[in-house]
């Protein structure tokens, strides 16, 4: 039992370094990945500035078309040449409109998500590592053992209550400790012990809320995360329309839109879990607390009426 509790907890302290870990990365790459991705951004605008001057470039193609007004050859061949750019562009824009489609909604998530996607995916991972750790160790049977219960009763029952001290000594379990702390400062009156047995149930109970604290830590700072992403994809889209010349399209603005209503959900997706685990669990250490302070106050009763 003993070995069985010490390898819970080290996996427990593990995943609580993992955490700070995590939080510590998101604090220091954060910034660096903000940044790399709005240079990347001016980068592709001043990219786009020459191909923007150089429209009145073209623009003048029809007035050196004037010159030749006296015959008609040349009225006939501007509708030509007009209709061959709209040929041109109606094959791009064929040929764009499958690569877009081609696109997978997980792939457009990912790529919308960016760096705080990677984050919160991270947090959703340690979040489910934190749930199923505290599941596993707020067990009826981990914290007041029925085998442990009735061998205490029977060696009350029997008197042996230096075989019982030892019991609830040797054992690692909630109860066996509230046990062993009554049991200890009970040459110094009853009510020493039970004041004894609280000090210790109070301290099991606020190790156990200290646990929990890291789910309700995930549910806080995750859409905090998300709320960031969005900002940030807002930024992105002003951007787009500051650095436009002209009107942008509105596929030029979806990708910062993305990235902000992406980052939103999924910062939601991880935090709405991670409270309702949080409370259930703790409304559990709640329950298990009052039942053990009151399994440990009737032993102990029944152990100084057989003193008497």
């Amino acid at each position: 039992m003993m070995m069985g509790n010490s390898l819970e907890r080290n996996q427990i302290s593990l995943a609580y370094r993992s955490l700070s870990i995590l939080l510590l990365c998101a604090v220091v790459f954060t910034p660096l990945g903000l940044n790399t991705n709005s240079w990347a951004y001016q980068d592709e605008a001043a990219g786009k500035a020459p191909a923007a001057g150089e429209a009145p470039a073209a623009g003048e193609a029809p007035a050196a078309g004037e010159a030749p007004a006296a015959g008609e050859a040349p009225a006939t061949d501007e509708p030509a040449a007009g209709e061959a750019p709209a040929a041109g562009g109606a094959g791009a824009g064929n040929g764009a409109a499958p690569a877009a489609a081609s696109e997978s909604f997980l792939a457009w998530m990912i790529r919308a998500s960016g760096f705080f996607g990677l984050i919160l995916l991270l947090l959703s991972f340690l979040m489910v590592a934190l749930i199923m750790a505290n599941v596993l160790s707020i067990r009826r049977d981990n914290l007041m053992p029925p085998d442990l219960i009735a061998a205490f009763e029977e060696k009350i029952n029997t008197k042996d209550y230096q075989g019982a001290y030892e019991l609830a000594k040797s054992d690692d379990s909630f109860v066996a400790r509230v046990l062993a702390a009554g049991l200890s400062k009970l040459n110094q009156g009853y009510s020493e012990a039970v004041e004894g047995m609280q000090e210790v149930g109070e301290d099991e109970n606020m190790a156990m809320e200290h646990k929990l604290s890291y789910l309700a830590l995930i549910g806080v700072i995750s859409p905090m995360i998300g709320l960031m992403g969005t900002v940030y994809g807002m930024i992105l889209s002003f951007q787009t329309i500051a650095a436009s010349a002209t009107s942008p399209k509105p596929s030029e603005l979806a990708d910062g839109i993305s990235t902000a209503l992406f980052t939103t959900l999924e910062g939601l997706t991880v935090a709405i879990p991670a409270m309702i685990f949080y409370s259930l669990l703790r409304n559990r250490v709640a329950r298990f607390s009052l039942e053990v302070g009151m399994i440990s106050e009737s032993l102990m009763n029944r152990f100084s009426s057989n003193t008497k």
